[in-house]
């Protein structure tokens, strides 16, 4: 399972920003999907997952009701909508896939993308 996060970049505070992440796989629906983050100097944290079929989405609290998660299976990629940017958001975004039905706890990760909030 190959997986490429891509969109972060340089954003003020209180903008926007969306990061996607595409999977190499054949059979991409059967994939719970998760981004993770990890500021500098700080521990790699959950921010969000969504079920396979899409039909459940799970926030940390730190970005719920900020962050959105999508995914369109048709194109093997899932979304992160990124709103309402904090400085504290900065971090480098990982995207991660697992085969269970526990998104907390993926298989497989990817490369990162940096989102950078200046205040």
């Amino acid at each position: 399972v190959q997986l490429q996060a891509f969109g972060g970049g340089l954003v003020q505070a209180g903008g926007y920003l969306r990061v996607s992440c595409y999977a190499a796989v054949t059979c991409f629906s059967r994939y719970g999907m998760a981004w993770f983050r990890q500021a500098p100097g700080k521990e790699r944290e959950f921010v969000g997952g969504i079920s396979v079929i899409g039909a459940r989405t799970y926030y940390a609290d730190t970005v719920k009701v900020r962050f959105t998660l999508s995914r369109g299976n048709a194109k093997n990629t899932v979304y992160l909508q990124m709103n309402s940017l904090k400085p504290e958001d900065t971090a480098v975004y990982y995207c991660a896939a697992s085969t269970r039905s526990n998104v907390y706890v993926p298989e497989y990760w990817g490369r990162g993308t940096l989102v950078t909030v200046s205040s």
